[in-house]
């Protein structure tokens, strides 16, 4: 098993202004969202991470790079996936969310987000496959070389994100627009040999350290009953 810590990028000047940003060059972390990366980063006291990787989006690098910061330089060197890079909105990429609210894609894109696919971009299944594809990839390799009680740290995006919680929760795809994910929020899943748990969803305070069990269940089962809490 691993523990993997899901953190969405800080809020951009798109996220403020309600613009789909995509895959759009030049988008920044706002002050906010300055602020939020670092408080993210303080969160992470008292917690030793065996690897750290970025989605190639540039608010995404900035995240990393000021949680990396506040934590005094120190940690694995940043690896960056492109397959962890945001979905490929195609031509609704740089548009007003509330124009966008407008379009028949939209609603598929709420309900049957499985059917959707961006004009000129990616569809929402390949979005998932590619980034459960890395995630459970780059597990098994952090497992290998740093041991199976071993955290590591992804930044991304909220629908990636969302797209792996889900496949964490065994939710179908179309269920996936029932999580929120906010900017610079912490997520964290724990993938064992019998099933990934989801330990905490859409934090946004709180020592991350304290997230995180002391000792695992026996055999990887679920504790009968919710058990003693990470505490113990």
């Amino acid at each position: 098993m691993t523990f993997l810590l899901l953190v969405r990028h800080g809020r951009t000047s798109a996220n403020a202004s309600g613009i789909l940003a995509g895959r759009t060059p030049g988008v920044l972390l706002d002050e906010t969202g300055l602020r939020q990366a670092r408080d993210a980063g303080r969160r992470l006291a008292g917690v030793s991470l065996a690897a750290e990787v970025s989605s190639p989006m540039e608010r995404c690098l900035q995240t990393a790079e000021e949680m990396r910061c506040i934590r005094g330089g120190h940690g694995p060197d940043l690896v960056v996936d492109p397959a962890l890079a945001e979905v490929d909105y195609g031509s609704w990429s740089g548009r007003p969310l509330k124009e966008l609210a407008q379009e028949d894609l939209w609603r598929t894109v709420q309900a049957h987000p499985s059917a959707a696919r961006f004009p000129g971009g990616e569809s929402m299944v390949a979005m998932a496959q590619r980034a459960v594809g890395a995630v459970r990839y780059r597990e098994a390799q952090v497992a290998e070389d740093a041991g199976p009680e071993a955290v590591w740290m992804v930044v991304s995006h909220g629908d990636i994100i969302k797209a792996i919680l889900a496949d964490a929760l065994g939710l179908h795809l179309d269920q996936f627009q029932r999580l929120v994910v906010n900017p610079a929020s912490v997520s964290v899943v724990q993938y064992t040999s019998a099933r990934p748990y989801v330990l905490a969803l859409n934090t946004s305070s709180g020592a991350l350290v304290d997230m995180l069990p002391k000792v695992a269940e026996p055999d990887n089962d679920a504790a009968v009953g919710g058990g003693a809490g990470p505490g113990t």
